[in-house]
């Protein structure tokens, strides 16, 4: 009898060991950003408030670092990293909802002054919005979008092409469907049409490819990045992946990897705190869809806010008020219409004949914005 219970004491101990040991090696997996914590703090008097207690605004920025062997593959390192890919995501303080916004890289924005990784500081500057990570990295480019938006970023988190790829490829690939074949020798990147398991280096070519799909704009290309992330939602949401911790650690391995945050954010509990709020997000609430912008009037190669309608967005969101999406320009009553740019049409709540529409309820509508939602399933 004494034997068994020493046994089970036993078990108990190394079975705590070894939970110990996975927590500490997740745990000193996440790299914490303190020079930009730093920078930030630096600053701090003239960053936004933020508005409403419990609401949260991360900021995800996609490095396109070569440093590293895991990312030598795809250029040479020369030192300089880009943002190529920018989202701003919004939390609602109850987490009911979760509204992804993409930020255009050509985006032509006001890049303040910031400190260069070898200490200098550069001079502020009208230029695209990438230059903001380039030059001075994440705590340049949270600035830069902070005064774009007026909107306080609680959090921001950096993922590299290497730590994208580890992610699908420990979720034994993410499902997406193509109503057209991908032949892309630049992305070396040829796929059939019809459901599609992207393995991690597939999806990392899928989500930046650009020249070769659609009409080569940058528009296409944040389009896709959107629903690949609405498919990646949908599979870390599925019960084979949240409830099994042989096919969850894996998962939970190569993201901490791959990720530099904010030191507040920069731990397991931090993580595990900001995903348990999300979790229960049902997939209709959780939107994505890029900020209105339009061709920039010098160069129609690049972008520049519609001013009126992305103030509108960023008012909500610093409010923490809904936000509505749809992919169809034809929105509903009382709400703004958009086109492809995100520039607005009617949203006076006229008829078509200019006279005013009668409502039953007083409240107008949420804003209905150009976007989809995870709930969307092009397989179906």
């Amino acid at each position: 009898m004494k034997r068994g219970a020493v046994g089970v004491v036993a078990l108990v101990v190394v079975a705590g060991g070894v939970a110990w040991a996975v927590y500490a090696k997740l745990d000193s997996n996440i790299t914490p950003d303190e020079a930009a914590a730093a920078e930030l703090a630096r600053y701090e008097k003239e960053r936004p408030t933020s508005l409403v207690r419990g609401a949260q605004n991360i900021l995800v920025i996609g490095s396109d670092s070569r440093a590293g062997s895991g990312n030598r593959r795809y250029g040479k390192d020369s030192g300089t990293e880009r943002s190529d890919t920018t989202i701003l995501l919004h939390l609602s303080a109850k987490r009911r909802s979760a509204t992804a916004v993409s930020i255009p890289r050509d985006l032509m924005v006001d890049v303040p002054g910031c400190r260069r990784r070898d200490g200098r500081r550069s001079e502020p500057m009208f230029a695209m919005f990438n230059y903001a990570f380039q030059v001075g990295g994440s705590a340049c480019t949270v600035r830069t979008v902070e005064r774009l938006t007026n909107i306080r970023m609680d959090h921001h988190v950096v993922i590299d092409f290497h730590g994208f790829k580890e992610m699908v490829d420990a979720l034994d690939g993410v499902q997406i469907c193509l109503t057209k074949p991908i032949n892309d020798k630049a992305a070396k990147l040829r796929l059939p049409a019809g459901k599609v398991t992207l393995n991690g280096e597939q999806a990392l070519g899928y989500v930046r490819v650009r020249k070769t799909l659609g009409n080569g704009s940058d528009t296409d290309r944040m389009d896709r990045q959107q629903r690949f992330l609405a498919a990646l939602v949908h599979k870390v949401q599925s019960n084979d992946v949240l409830l099994n911790p042989v096919r969850l650690y894996p998962v939970l391995d190569a993201a901490t990897s791959s990720l530099t945050t904010d030191p507040a954010l920069a731990s397991l509990r931090g993580l595990y705190e900001l995903a348990r709020g999300v979790r229960d997000i049902p997939t209709e609430r959780v939107q994505f869809l890029t900020v209105p912008r339009e061709s920039y009037v010098h160069n129609a190669n690049r972008d520049q806010l519609v001013e009126r309608e992305a103030e509108r967005l960023f008012q909500r969101m610093r409010a923490d008020t809904p936000v509505e999406v749809a992919d169809s320009p034809e929105m509903h009553r009382g709400s703004q219409r958009t086109d492809s740019h995100g520039r607005s049409s009617r949203g006076d709540g006229k008829s078509a004949s200019g006279r005013p529409e009668a409502s039953a309820d007083p409240t107008p509508p949420a804003p209905t914005f150009r976007g989809s939602t995870a709930a969307e399933n092009p397989c179906k």
